[in-house]
């Protein structure tokens, strides 16, 4: 095992001297969304004064950054009579991702938030634009270089323009940032993150591959220990999209309703199920913004087909390597079928005594799946019904 804990200020600089004598680590990297990441530490006086609010904590697994960003709880202190005589301080931190989180989007990024439009409800509106650089300038204008002085998150820059992903349009009010980069990338399926290289915090754009051919999960592969699926239905199979203008608003007469309808195809298998998607100031479809909300209402409503795998890195097949968040992977379950979804979360845990583990979730519930997927899903379910009716 090949661990490294460091510390550092919010402009990168590395504090003190590597963390040694955890006991426990544990780091979830997410597909689109913050990590998650809790360590056990002696209570040193020397550690202590390292875990201050506005530092960092950055996990190097095998010389490369794994994991880096802020501590969002640098302390949570214990101790008692049975416990060493510093007792132990729990670290909880996330990756740099979390602080681009804290935003809002600005419907005038060079202004101040006392100096925004106050006659009318201005939106930030991208029209036919490619939704990669639709992401890339959100980000840049609300907490990178193009930001306000006061705004600017230190160190972070765009990392390279990867070319991925096609035009769209997107509108927004002070929503959370990383909800509208998200509702950006949701119709191509492309991945954003952040990632420390030397000193600076690069924010990117990427485009998931398709590694079903090559990244596979079985037991005969020796890179998989166990699963578990669950299949639910879909809390919506239409999503029923309301746009135009405030009927009550008589300030800017006239205001015209205006309905598009977006379905699954679902219903065929499961039966109709209606959401009222309300996108109230997105005056028509002509950019297919109304379209595109129903469409990202679906991550939450298709049928809730997940599966989770608990993996192990093979000298073949290792996470951050050979595959990461969004990649489309396969996994051979012991009946002989096999499901294709990408990958939403890779959780690595590790102690001194047991060494690492690493662990994926792929099609969790929380976002969407493949019509494939569900079927496959559904037909195991039917295949292991039978099974034990034998």
């Amino acid at each position: 095992m090949a661990l490294q804990l460091l510390v550092t200020d919010r402009n990168l600089n590395v504090v003190g001297d590597p963390l040694h004598g955890w006991t426990r680590l544990a780091c979830d990297l997410n597909f689109n969304r913050p990590a998650s990441g809790e360590v056990q530490l002696p209570a040193w006086p020397q550690y202590m004064e390292l875990l201050q609010p506005g530092h960092r904590l950055v996990v190097v697994r095998d010389k490369q950054v794994w994991c880096a960003g802020p501590m969002e709880e640098p302390q949570d202190y214990a101790w008692d009579l049975n416990a060493n005589a510093g007792g132990t301080v729990t670290v909880r931190f996330s990756d740099d991702l979390a602080r681009v989180a804290g935003y809002l989007t600005y419907p005038e990024p060079t202004k101040q938030f006392a100096a925004q439009d106050t006659v009318t409800d201005r939106m930030r509106t991208f029209t036919s634009t490619n939704n990669e650089l639709i992401i890339r300038q959100l980000v840049n204008e609300n907490c990178g270089p193009g930001a306000l002085a006061a705004r600017r998150i230190e160190q972070l820059v765009l990392d390279d323009v990867a070319g991925v992903g096609s035009t769209r349009s997107l509108s927004t009010r002070f929503a959370p940032l990383l909800d509208a980069c998200r509702e950006a990338a949701a119709p191509d399926g492309l991945g954003f993150r952040t990632r420390q290289v030397g000193k600076q915090i690069r924010f990117g754009v990427y485009a998931p591959r398709d590694l079903t051919g090559t990244a596979r999960f079985s037991a005969g592969l020796g890179n998989l220990r166990s699963l578990r699926f669950t299949l639910g239905a879909p809390r919506a199979t239409s999503e029923l999209v309301q746009g135009g203008g405030d009927p009550d608003d008589e300030a800017t007469p006239p205001n015209v309703r205006v309905y598009v309808e977006v379905t699954s195809g679902a219903a065929a298998d499961w039966y109709r199920v209606e959401k009222l998607v309300d996108k109230t100031g997105t005056d028509d479809d002509t950019g297919g913004e109304l379209t595109q909300a129903g469409t990202l209402a679906f991550e939450d409503d298709n049928p809730q087909a997940s599966l989770s795998t608990v993996t192990v890195d093979t000298e073949d097949l290792r996470a951050g390597r050979d595959y990461f968040l969004g990649d489309k992977v396969t996994v051979a379950l012991p009946t002989g079928l096999e499901v294709a979804d990408i990958v939403q979360t890779i959780r690595l845990e590790a102690t001194p005594d047991e060494g690492e583990l690493v662990t994926s979730v792929i099609g969790n519930s929380d976002k969407s799946t493949t019509t494939a997927t569900v079927r496959t899903v559904r037909d195991l379910a039917r295949r292991l019904g039978r099974l034990e009716v034998r």
